[in-house]
């Protein structure tokens, strides 16, 4: 087995086919077919199923590939700390809940690379999706909540696909709103209060799970609740409907615009914003800046 093989399997499941994978290598389709086919000789288990619509990757395959694109990733930074002298192109890539701060703490680490060379990609989706990115490599960290609801179930989770939660900081719980409501000027806002708004929560599609939820009190019996899946709806829904959803209190001006606030809810709840990563596996040079920035949301200066 080598490295060159597992780089071949791991393009040839990113893009579904052996032909675009062969293109994407620049080697012929019948060496890539070769390749693949002694690996999986070598190693007794079928990586793919062939079809004429193209190839699927089998259970045993999904297994393998999480161990291809750990050693892969384990080769790519001792190859960026001690070989490229992190040289050339820098790249990166951050899974996330809907959160603009993790946001902004994106655009912040762009910005101090300038005009240097970069690939860098940012992912704001549902937090299986956030798990699952980083589980196969495709994102680096994700950023995700825990609190006493969700962690063990969060943990056990993470612990199944070799993830581990590293938290970051505590927050209180906020009513995130429009200004023009009537509860916009309150000093803190009850469940009693909001009994009249609908109440904002993002969809998590076919893992729709109580403990999956973006937002904290999921098993709440809302009279009124609307799910949507991207935050620019969700900020359309506050000024339209006078809806509100629950959040860390950190937002982004810049990013959601002014007019938009955070009340505290007058509930004792916490939230802990943290990131998830591989076990085992050190953060590479950008994935210590980029936390070194989402670290800094913990002030409350920027709550």
């Amino acid at each position: 087995m080598t490295l060159q093989q597992l780089k071949y399997i791991i393009a040839v499941a990113d893009a579904g086919s052996l032909n675009k994978a062969a293109n994407a290598l620049f080697i012929s389709q019948p060496s890539l077919s070769a390749a693949v086919k002694e690996l999986e000789e070598e190693i007794g288990i079928t990586l793919f199923h062939r079809s004429n619509r193209g190839i699927v990757v089998t259970a045993e395959g999904n297994e393998f590939l999480g161990y291809a694109r750990q050693m892969m990733e384990q080769y790519r930074l001792i190859d960026e700390r001690f070989i490229e002298k992190k040289k050339g192109k820098k790249k990166f890539s951050v899974s996330m809940q809907h959160y603009s701060f993790a946001v902004k703490a994106f655009v912040e680490l762009v910005r101090r690379f300038g005009m240097d060379e970069y690939e860098f990609a940012v992912h704001e989706t549902k937090t299986f999706e956030v798990i699952e990115n980083v589980r196969h490599f495709y994102s680096e960290v994700g950023v995700i909540y825990q609190n006493t609801f969700n962690e063990k179930v969060l943990n056990k989770m993470l612990s199944e696909r070799e993830l581990e939660f590293i938290p970051l900081f505590d927050c209180c719980v906020y009513v995130y709103l429009w200004k023009g409501n009537p509860l916009a000027d309150k000093e803190k806002v009850s469940m009693k209060d909001l009994e009249d708004y609908p109440c904002l929560a993002f969809e998590q599609g076919e893992n729709n799970s109580f403990y999956l939820a973006e937002e904290v009190l999921s098993t709440y019996e809302y009279k009124r609740l609307i799910k949507a899946n991207d935050r620019a709806t969700f900020l359309n829904l506050m000024m339209e409907l006078n809806a509100y959803t629950l959040c860390s209190g950190i937002i982004c001006a810049e990013l959601n615009g002014g007019n938009y606030t955070a009340v505290p809810l007058d509930m004792e709840e916490i939230m802990t914003i943290g990131y998830i990563k591989r076990k085992g596996i050190p953060l590479s040079g950008m994935g210590r800046l980029y936390i070194e920035e989402l670290g800094k949301y913990g002030n409350p200066g920027f709550a």
